[in-house]
C-alpha cells in the first residue's frame, strides 16, 4: 500500500479533514512535503530520554492543535521551518546518530507520518538507536497502527479531561475522547518500560500532563482515569510544571499567570497517593524559557 496516497484525501489526525494535501494546507497548516525547523541535540526531555548525551530532537511544522499558550508557536501555527525531502530527513536521523544522539525525537510529526515512515524505511538498516515519537496526543488509532514497527517510544501528552477546555483552549473538544484511545493504543503496542545499562528507555510510554493554572482538579481527573483505565506499571507519568503564558494566553485571564506552587502539589499529592511513583516532576522553578529552544533551522 502506498502511504502517500494519504495526502491526497488527508486523515492522519481525528480532525479527518480530507484535505488535498498535494494542493493546499489541511487544518495543521502543512502541505504534503516534510517541514522542519530545527534538528539538533536537546536536553530537556525526561532524564530517561534526554540523558547527558542529548536526544536527536527533530521539530517538525505545523500542528493539529491550536494551544493558546504554545511555546512553539512560531512553528506550530506561525508556518517557520523549511521543506526537505524524505531523503534529507533519512540522513538528518544518521547525522543526529553520529553526534551522540540517545535517540531521534520526532516532535510533532503526525502530519507527516508518512514521509516519516519513507524516511525510516531508507535508513532503518543503519539506525541503531530508538526512535521517540513526541506527539500533544490527538492522534488517531489507525495512524498510529501504521508506525507500530517504527516507534520504540511514545511520549504524548493528555493536556484535558473535559471537553470545554480543549475547545477553549486548543480548539479541540473531543480531544480527550480521541487522546484516551490513543495513548491506550501506544501502550498496547509497547508494553511495559524497558531501559538500557545506562538508564536509556528503549521501549515503553510516557504520558506527560502540564498542570494549568486554575483547573488542577481536571488534572486530578486526568490521574484518576489512568489510574482505573490503564494497566498498571506498563507506562509512566511525567507530570510538568512549567506552563508560562505564551502566544494567546493574554486572551483568557485566567490562564495569564504562572502556575502556584499549591496547584501543582495538590496534584502530586494525588499522584503519589495513586501509586504514580515510576514517573517524573518538575521542580516548580522549571517554568522558564529554555525548554523553548532557538528555531533557527539548525541541523535542517
Amino acid at each position: 500500500m502506498d502511504h502517500m496516497k494519504i495526502y491526497e484525501k488527508c486523515s492522519l489526525c481525528p480532525r479527518n479533514c480530507q484535505v488535498n494535501r498535494t494542493k493546499t494546507n489541511g487544518f495543521c497548516l502543512s502541505k504534503n512535503k516534510v517541514k522542519i525547523a530545527r534538528a539538533a541535540l536537546h536536553y530537556w526531555e525526561e532524564p530517561c530520554i534526554s540523558g547527558k548525551k542529548g536526544s536527536g530532537t527533530v521539530f517538525f511544522s505545523g500542528c493539529t492543535l491550536r494551544c493558546c499558550f504554545c511555546q512553539n508557536h512560531h512553528i506550530s501555527s506561525g508556518g517557520f521551518g523549511k521543506e526537505i525531502t524524505e531523503e534529507r530527513l533519512g540522513e538528518i536521523f544518521l547525522e543526529l546518530q553520529d553526534k551522540g544522539a540517545n535517540n531521534i525525537n520526532l516532535v510533532t510529526a503526525v502530519q507527516y507520518v508518512p514521509s516519516v515512515i519513507k524516511a525510516l524505511d531508507l535508513v532503518r538498516d543503519k539506525l541503531s538507536i530508538p526512535i521517540v515519537y513526541n506527539s500533544g496526543g490527538y492522534e488517531s488509532v489507525e495512524t498510529l497502527k501504521k508506525l507500530e514497527d517504527y516507534v520504540d517510544v511514545y511520549l504524548p501528552d493528555l493536556k484535558y479531561y473535559a471537553p470545554f477546555l480543549s475547545k477553549r483552549y486548543s480548539q479541540a473538544e473531543d480531544y480527550f475522547d480521541k487522546a484516551s484511545k490513543a495513548i491506550k493504543e501506544m501502550i498496547r503496542q509497547k508494553g511495559a518500560p524497558v531501559f538500557d545499562e545506562n538508564g536509556m528507555m528503549k521501549k515503553g510510554v510516557i504520558v506527560r500532563h502540564m498542570v494549568l493554572p486554575g483547573y488542577y482538579q481536571d488534572s486530578i481527573k486526568l490521574l484518576h482515569w489512568m489510574k482505573q483505565e490503564l494497566p498498571f506499571k506498563q507506562f509512566m507519568v511525567s507530570i510538568l510544571s512549567q506552563y508560562t503564558p505564551y502566544y494567546k494566553s493574554c486572551e483568557y485571564p485566567e490562564i495569564n499567570r504562572r502556575l502556584t506552587t499549591y496547584e501543582y502539589e495538590k496534584v502530586l499529592n494525588e499522584a503519589m497517593e495513586l501509586g504514580f511513583v515510576d514517573g517524573y516532576m518538575q521542580e516548580k522553578s522549571s517554568a522558564k524559557e529554555e525548554y523553548t529552544p532557538p528555531f533557527d533551522l539548525e541541523g535542517v
